[in-house]
């Protein structure tokens, strides 16, 4: 099922409403794999999400309220894990995914959401023991503190494809899991990409500043714990894409 959405948004309407993320016209790149992950501390109209502020000396989307997360590190897919991806979430990743899909492609996307989760707000994802062995530097916090990350935790909630124009282009899949899947929390974030970190209901993280597609997940959120509360891996899942003129919300 394909939906367009707000009667055919010409293209430069979409522009005009992507100015706060910090979007210039460019030559015309492939967008880039990429994961957020929404952590749910709660259940019902009451569950919190963690959102940080983008530094203000970021040239991408500075200042504006997001979920941890960023683009897939070719290391990622290689990261071993105490679990993986429920089979439906794997398979609605690789059936879809743009030019040569791989399990090892999909898998990476939930482990890039689980290291930015680590190097933007300090959580480590997964469980204790179990092993874990780092394979490169940006995961040798695991391995340091005895925890191995798990991938059987993750759900997702909406697929977005950056228009193309943009200074930097992605393929992002957002990701929801529960605070219980947290391992550890660091005293100190490795880096200060994001700041002010806040748990918020959702009602209160939709008054933010925040970058369009975030304002748009969110409300996708909302809704989907309505009335899917315990977020079923089946549940299809909106997928944001230009398509000539209009900006397309499929179901996956």
């Amino acid at each position: 099922m394909t939906e367009t959405i707000k009667s055919g948004m010409s293209r430069d309407a979409i522009e005009r409403a992507a100015v706060l993320d910090g979007s210039k016209r460019s030559p015309n790149m492939p967008p880039k794999d990429a994961s957020t992950l929404i952590i749910l501390d709660g259940t019902g109209s009451t569950a919190k999400v963690l959102m940080g502020r983008r530094h203000e000396g970021h040239k991408f989307m500075p200042g504006l309220f997001v979920f941890p997360g960023g683009r897939v590190d070719r290391f990622d897919g290689s990261v071993p894990s105490g679990s993986e991806l429920h089979p439906v979430i794997e398979s609605k990743i690789f059936d879809t995914l743009r030019a040569k899909p791989t399990r090892r492609r999909a898998r990476a996307l939930g482990l890039a959401a689980i290291r930015e989760t680590y190097e933007e707000a300090g959580l480590l994802l997964g469980q204790k023991g179990g092993g874990f062995s780092a394979r490169h530097p940006d995961w040798q916090a695991f391995s340091d503190l005895g925890v191995t990350p798990t991938l059987n935790n993750l759900r997702l909630v909406a697929r977005a494809i950056t228009p193309p124009g943009r200074t930097r282009r992605f393929d992002a899949w957002f990701f929801v899991t529960h605070a219980n899947h947290i391992a550890h929390t660091l005293k100190q974030r490795p880096t200060d990409e994001l700041q002010d970190l806040h748990w918020l209901t959702i009602d209160d993280a939709l008054q933010l500043e925040l970058p369009v597609i975030t304002l748009t997940v969110l409300k996708d959120l909302q809704t989907r714990l309505e009335v899917d509360p315990s977020l079923e891996p089946s549940t299809e899942i909106p997928f944001y894409h230009l398509k000539g003129k209009n900006f397309l919300r499929d179901l996956i």
